[in-house]
């Protein structure tokens, strides 16, 4: 049989069409071939955008998570409450004050761990924005009231075991603390956390550390020899300059009293050890704002992890919210530190030796005599600039005038100007004027001075200097002011 021979028995032959260049031959399309467009490319890269974000997306998860577990247990009220924010007590008054309490709670071999040996108050100046830290020594003696006179550190204990209530304060330790402190220093306190010792320890580790600067007045630095249990070293070695401190360290640091044989550093004892403890919140409190770690989800996790255990307070999530809103107004500049031995640079307190025996620290003008420590306190607590900065001010009469000193005297205190001398000039004056000798360090008072005196002129010659030395400015008054005195 040849192939001419052949009837119709073979299908047709068909190959590619033109389109790929062999003539008129066509050729069946492949079926299911996915044909690409512009619509499928977007989608790939939303795809791929995802892909992206998702590690971010997790790890805000799990931050937001980490934030609602450790807040359940610090905060009162709802947790939704982080979404809003609400007026904090006392700040239509201008001042918002935190009673911080420390306590070793969290080392159970530590003797008398629930004694609050670290007691701190915050202040808060919401129309300024400006705030203080103040920090209450452990061994003074106070009427604890209803109970007995005590070291201040035992009103929380004495508080917990006897359960105490009352209007207005919280209930138990820290409430009994609350009243204490206000009872004897006059200070309304608004709210309250109370702090194991590891949370210095567990923050400052959390946040990577913190750097801060040895200042003693002895050449060693700070030494502590007390025995630190984790390495076996002395408790403090630092010398004078910067050292970066991780949380053992700093909690070292902030424990010891340098009372131990062979210290060195500590010439104020328990006030040295408040003014370190100070010296490391702010530190701590400059970290944790730091870019570094609020852009690093792993630290800011083991912070929270840090707060929830160790933590106590009795603000609502809202009111939390509504502090960060004002203390991040707050610069380093206005932000104070002080002991409440060395208020204004005076020393206050005075060493003292309890009924039983104890060694402890009173006011140094009596047992329960707080009324030098409660003006002092009074000045620092109040929003006026011209209070707060406290100043000394001389009134000199330069008249034959005869009650003229007095006078000014009832005038300059309703303005909130502190007038600790009145006397008779040297010599005559028939001008007003006022000498500055505190310089540049106390300029509300000078504007207040000036807006008293407004045609008085202003020197830095102080011919009085030695007979007042304390005096930050010396008004020398003249003819002028016999019968014209600047009303209000």
């Amino acid at each position: 049989m040849t192939m001419s021979s052949y009837r119709g028995t073979l299908p047709p032959v068909t190959t590619a069409g033109p389109e790929l260049g062999f003539g008129n031959l066509t050729t069946r399309p492949k079926r299911g071939r996915r044909r690409w467009s512009l619509r499928n490319i977007r989608w790939t890269k939303k795809k791929i955008i995802f892909v992206i974000l998702l590690p971010f997306i997790l790890i805000g998860l799990w931050l937001g998570i980490k934030f609602i577990l450790n807040a359940s247990h610090i905060f009162k009220g709802n947790l939704f409450q982080i979404f809003s924010t609400t007026q904090l007590k006392g700040e239509t008054e201008g001042r918002v004050n935190l009673l911080l309490a420390g306590n070793s709670t969290d080392d159970p071999g530590h003797d008398g761990a629930a004694l609050t040996d670290s007691i701190m108050i915050m202040s808060i100046d919401t129309r300024n924005n400006k705030a203080f830290l103040l920090s209450v020594p452990r061994d003074l003696y106070v009427d604890i009231a209803g109970y007995q006179h005590a070291k201040i550190n035992e009103a929380y204990v004495t508080g917990e075991q006897q359960k105490f209530r009352a209007s207005g304060y919280p209930s138990g330790g820290m409430g009994l603390l609350e009243q204490t402190l206000g009872e004897n220093l006059g200070i309304k306190i608004h709210y309250y956390a109370l702090i194991n010792y590891g949370a210095l320890r567990d923050a400052v580790n959390a946040v990577g550390g913190v750097d801060v600067t040895i200042k003693s007045e002895s050449s060693c630095g700070l030494y502590d020899p007390s025995t630190d249990w984790t390495t076996g070293g002395p408790l403090v070695k630092l010398s004078n300059g910067k050292h970066h401190l991780d949380g053992r360290e700093a909690l070292n640091l902030a424990r010891a009293r340098g009372d131990a044989p062979g210290s060195c550093g500590y010439a104020n004892s328990d006030f040295t050890r408040t003014a370190n403890q100070r010296m490391l919140l702010l530190q701590l409190k400059n970290k944790v704002t730091s870019t570094g770690v609020l852009a690093n989800p792993v630290k800011l996790s083991s912070l929270f992890d840090s707060l929830g255990r160790n933590v106590k307070t009795d603000m609502q999530l809202n009111e939390v919210r509504r502090l960060y809103d004002i203390t991040k107004q707050i610069s380093d500049s206005q932000l104070k530190s002080y002991g409440l031995n060395d208020l204004n640079g005076k020393d206050y307190l005075k060493s003292y030796r309890t009924p039983s025996g104890q060694s402890a620290l009173i006011p140094a003008a009596g047992v329960d005599d707080f009324s030098d420590i409660r003006r002092a306190l009074n000045r620092l607590l109040s929003t006026n600039p011209v209070a707060q900065e406290g100043a000394q001010v001389a009134i000199l009469n330069g008249t034959e005038t005869f009650g003229l000193a007095g006078k000014n005297q009832d005038l300059l205190t309703t303005r909130n100007i502190d007038v600790t001398t009145i006397a008779d000039a040297a010599s005559p004056a028939t001008a007003t004027f006022i000498i500055n000798a505190a310089g540049t360090t106390k300029p509300a008072t000078l504007k207040a001075l000036k807006a008293v005196y407004p045609d008085s002129k202003v020197t830095t010659a102080n011919p009085y200097a030695t007979k007042y030395p304390n005096a930050d400015f010396i008004v020398v008054l003249g003819d002028d002011n016999v019968t014209s005195v600047t009303p209000q």
